[in-house]
């Protein structure tokens, strides 16, 4: 069966383009898989960004998240055989899902959730693995007393979506999200919430509600302009999270005097440096799954689009980069 993706152009990086690249051979931990849906995620923009700037010398194909079904296994493959359907976050060094065939890490791979239709899975993987680390590898909010808080900074976005249920379900933290629209607000409430602040004057917002300093605080949007109102925020012996990159340096001086931790969530780093653990992100793709299956947990796809074409591509990058998603968007090829 031929393959077709969708790639970055190399003449003009601002578009994309359809190609037809050759079948690899999957290596001894891989699968090749037959894509069924892919998410578009702010990473998918991002990098696509990059890539204007920095020009490419070959077709790129973005594209991570995604549901399909095996198709082949690798020699040291355990856990899948062809038919099995999966759902998977990806890796940013390879080839991305925006293909109707993928070569994919089977350790980073889990059977998606059978509850699930391949759109509503595809929404799922790399911001559950983003919240999922943040929240209990980095923040480690499993651990906090009942008394403890959790800001999330963007909690209506792809990770704010499932940050908010993850901690409302998996911990005793008062959790707090950010949104500045009633429908992103009603958003947060009905996925876990205890209480919703506008992000615009989060400080000033927050001491309405009697609360001058929080425990935890996951900024999942615009570190840069949130980086005050998180250092004033952050109570001593806190722990901050954020997702996004900084374009500016951060004044660290109030976190020292606070003896505040800093950590930084990329869902990439596993995959990206072959970890020891990297089995790990399977191991939560499944225990996600479980949630759902369990109906403890809602998938956030928000809108869904047909077709594996460069129309659907490039509709779905500028509705990203709006800014204004809530949820997520899915092509179901």
């Amino acid at each position: 069966m031929p393959i077709k993706a969708i790639a970055v152009d190399p003449k003009n990086p601002a578009n994309f383009i359809e190609i037809s690249p050759e079948k690899p051979a999957p290596g001894p931990y891989e699968l090749w898989v037959e894509v069924k849906a892919v998410s578009v995620n702010p990473v998918d923009t991002k990098v696509h960004a990059g890539l204007q700037k920095s020009g490419l010398q070959q077709p790129r194909i973005l594209g991570w998240d995604a549901s399909g079904v095996v198709v082949e296994v690798g020699s040291n493959v355990s856990g899948f055989k062809p038919g099995d359907e999966v759902w998977y976050a990806g890796d940013i060094t390879r080839p991305g899902s925006n293909s109707t065939h993928q070569l994919i890490d089977s350790r980073i791979t889990a059977h998606k959730p059978r509850s699930l239709n391949w759109a509503e899975s595809a929404a799922m993987p790399l911001t559950a693995l983003t919240a999922w680390e943040a929240l209990f590898e980095h923040l480690k909010i499993q651990d906090a007393a009942p008394n403890k808080t959790l800001l999330i900074i963007g909690g209506a976005g792809g990770v704010g979506s499932l940050a908010i249920p993850f901690a409302a379900q998996r911990s005793q933290v008062k959790v707090i999200a950010t949104a500045s629209r009633p429908e992103s607000a009603a958003w947060c409430l009905e996925r876990g919430a205890d209480l919703v602040v506008d992000y615009r004057d989060l400080k000033a917002n927050l001491a309405k509600q009697g609360i001058e300093n929080v425990d935890y605080i996951l900024c999942l949007n615009d570190t840069d302009g949130h980086w005050k109102a998180i250092s004033d925020l952050i109570a001593p012996m806190g722990h901050i999270c954020t997702i996004v990159e900084n374009a500016q340096p951060l004044d660290q001086s109030a976190l020292k005097l606070k003896s505040a931790a800093l950590h930084w969530e990329l869902m990439f780093t596993r995959s990206m440096f072959t970890t020891p653990d990297i089995a790990q992100q399977g191991e939560i793709l499944k225990q996600v799954a479980q949630l759902l299956d369990q109906g403890k947990l809602t998938t956030t796809l928000s809108e869904t689009l047909h077709g594996l074409t460069v129309d659907n591509l490039t509709a779905a990058h500028g509705k990203l980069r709006d800014g204004h998603m809530q949820g997520k968007l899915v092509i179901v090829y």
